[in-house]
């Protein structure tokens, strides 16, 4: 009797923010608001006040990491070099305002989330790999309510090839039996594919700049795109049936 063949794809990874959950929403609505409080100061167009906000944004981030907190203090350092220092405190306190009010929201499912999180979980292992602050995704997981799914949970400063690289040898497998679920092609897809894994790009209607960045170079035939959860069970069998081929052509 042949030995039981092992399936091609043994872990399903998922990004949350944006995949899980609704949360680049709220980052726009901030920046508009950050916006608002500046123009009592300068006139917004001859500032460039979006591009100075992400040029610190993008400056800090080796500093801060990624997440609210890292916004706020980066909106108060922008706030004062683009006002001069101008800007007043109780302006400042309503940064800090929205920043609290940021990390209070509740967590707002996409629509059939957990529904798809549940039938890939019935065939593969999962793991949910997420980047930000440690206390706000660790709140937002509990508040989701899909913790229970995700056997492993991984709250990282980064996503990118040696992150995922720890994670694979913590679970003992070859990237090319890991598949990746996001939203963002620089921290979810493209550092994937670069290890020989496989991903599932998910685009969400609201994406930051930052996480735009991405060279996928020769590896895009690795990928797939779902445009809702629904759609996320198939997408992973599409995989799961490229990747069976691909390992029976090596």
């Amino acid at each position: 009797m042949e030995p039981a063949r092992e399936p091609p794809i043994a872990l399903v990874g998922f990004d949350a923010d944006d995949t899980l959950w609704r949360s680049e929403d709220y980052f726009a609505q901030a920046q508009v608001e950050f916006e608002r409080i500046i123009g009592r100061y300068v006139d917004l167009a001859d500032s460039r006040a979006r591009e100075r906000l992400y040029a610190v944004e993008k400056g800090n981030l080796a500093l801060f990491g990624y997440g609210v907190k890292g916004m706020a203090l980066s909106m108060i350092e922008a706030a004062i070099g683009i006002t001069d220092g101008r800007i007043d405190a109780d302006d400042i306190q309503r940064i800090l305002r929205m920043a609290k009010d940021m990390l209070d929201h509740p967590v707002e499912l996409l629509p059939g989330v957990r529904e798809a999180v549940e039938e890939i979980g019935a065939t593969c292992e999962l793991v949910l790999i997420t980047k930000g602050d440690l206390f706000h995704q660790e709140a937002k997981v509990r508040q989701s309510g899909l913790g229970h799914l995700f056997p492993r949970i991984e709250i990282v400063s980064e996503k990118d090839p040696p992150t995922y690289a720890r994670v694979l040898a913590e679970f003992g497998l070859p990237p090319q039996r890991f598949l990746m679920i996001g939203n963002s092609l620089r921290s979810d897809v493209a550092p994937v594919l670069a290890l020989g894994g496989w991903a599932i790009h998910m685009p969400y209607h609201l994406t930051w700049e930052h996480e735009l960045e991405a060279d996928l170079g020769g590896n895009a035939w690795r990928m797939r795109e779902a445009g809702r959860p629904a759609e996320l069970p198939a997408a992973v069998r599409a995989i799961a049936a490229l990747a069976a081929r691909h390992a029976s052509a090596a």
